[in-house]
């Protein structure tokens, strides 16, 4: 044999047949090969390793010393072929103790992630997950390196590093937050009064999300004045409930600022863009058996949540 380069690997199956077989009719049958095609693999096998490989003798088919040789490293190279081809495990959330780590927003932790938690743990108890915030480093290093699993909730982005995979989530509406002593501001804002009042924001500390709020305003010709920028929505809402600045948010989130605070909705600017979020995951491993299974619970989340979400409107 001069190189492995100008060999058919598939010719491996049939002197492994052939072994088993030592008959070139019942071997063709196995590999559901006519007789003719099989003689002609075992001929350029023949040729390719410079022996018979099989002699026909009084007791049938017999295998040359070559062969005898071969048996093992070719049993061993096909089970390896085998293994190494076959489909990944099967990932079994209700026998899985793995441990996912998010990378989220403050709205998915506060308004959806008890709730998801809870349903998955009917089914899948030793399931487990830790949290983080969304960094430069998460979408840059942390989601390839594997030290975060998926990125859940962030805004949609134009850009993102080579490999990484984003697909749309989740769409909410945005509404203005006021405190209940802002005579300033009635129950809608036009964008021109929008941009003239005083503003809170949450800070990015992702570094990644250029303001859709401000974008939309420089569109208008307009600009607005951010008095506060806060690292979490529950300060950012209480600066509200004390000064006569608003702040734009995602509708579940004020919902509930609203039962805890003297603060109340005010529709915001029509022109204001909705939060269209999105789940982000690494291409490497987003056929892993374990991340599919994260990626379709997550997805079939938001499907309820949306559902359960417009009930709740309509009611």
């Amino acid at each position: 044999m001069r190189s492995l380069r100008h060999f058919d690997l598939n010719l491996l199956l049939v002197f492994e047949a052939l072994m088993r077989e030592r008959h070139v009719t019942r071997a063709a049958e196995k590999l559901h090969l006519s007789q003719p095609a099989l003689s002609h693999a075992l001929k350029r096998l023949r040729e390719a390793l410079e022996d018979p490989l099989f002699i026909r003798t009084e007791n049938g088919m017999q295998p040359t010393p070559r062969a005898q040789a071969l048996q093992p490293v070719v049993q061993q190279a096909l089970a390896l072929l085998r293994e190494g081809l076959a489909p990944p495990a099967v990932f079994v959330p209700a026998k899985s103790k793995r441990r996912f780590t998010l990378a989220t927003t403050d709205y998915f932790e506060e308004v959806m992630y008890p709730t998801f938690l809870s349903q998955l743990l009917a089914y899948a108890p030793g399931i487990s997950f830790s949290i983080e915030l969304i960094t430069p480093d998460v979408l840059s290093e942390g989601l390839e390196q594997r030290h975060v699993d998926m990125v859940v909730g962030l805004d949609s982005q134009r850009t993102l590093p080579s490999g990484v995979i984003q697909t749309p989530w989740m769409d909410e509406e945005l509404v203005c937050l006021a405190a209940n002593h802002n005579n300033r501001v009635g129950n809608t804002l036009d964008i021109a009064q929008f941009s003239q009042e005083l503003h809170v924001e949450l800070a990015d500390i992702s570094g990644l999300l250029p303001s859709n709020i401000d974008s939309c305003l420089v569109r208008h010709g307009l600009t607005r004045r951010v008095i506060s920028k806060n690292l979490n929505y529950i300060a950012a809402a209480r600066v509200v409930a004390l000064t006569e600045a608003i702040m734009t948010l995602p509708r579940q989130m004020a919902e509930r600022f609203v039962a805890m605070l003297p603060v109340r909705l005010v529709e915001p600017p029509k022109e204001l863009p909705a939060l269209n979020m999105t789940l982000i995951q690494h291409g490497l491993y987003a056929n892993e058996p374990a991340n599919a299974w994260l990626y379709e619970v997550l997805t079939e989340f938001a499907k309820r949540f949306n559902y359960q979400k417009g009930t709740n409107h309509q009611a």
